[in-house]
C-alpha cells in the first residue's frame, strides 16, 4: 500500500523536490560552515602576523642594545640612548 503511494501521483515528484531542497539546505549550510572555518583561520594568520612583528622588533632592539656598562655609560653620555 505505501508502495504504491510513493510510486504513482505526485508522492513521487514531492519526494524529488523534498529532496532537493534537503540537498541544497545542506550543501548552503557547508557554505556557511567552511566561511566561518575560513574567518577563523584568517583572524589567526592576523594574530600570528602581528605577533611575529612584535617578536622581530624586540630581536631588532636586543641586538641593538649596549654589549657591557661601558657601552651603556657611553651611550648615555652621547645622547644616542
Amino acid at each position: 500500500m505505501i508502495r504504491r503511494l510513493l510510486t504513482h501521483g505526485p508522492a513521487p515528484k514531492a519526494l524529488g523536490l523534498i529532496l532537493a531542497a534537503t540537498a541544497i539546505l545542506l550543501f548552503l549550510l557547508n557554505l556557511r560552515r567552511a566561511g566561518e572555518r575560513a574567518g577563523r583561520a584568517a583572524e589567526r594568520l592576523d594574530v600570528r602576523e602581528r605577533n611575529d612583528a612584535i617578536h622581530r622588533q624586540m630581536l631588532d632592539a636586543a641586538a641593538r642594545r649596549p654589549h657591557d656598562r661601558d657601552a651603556l655609560a657611553d651611550r648615555l653620555r652621547d645622547g644616542r640612548f
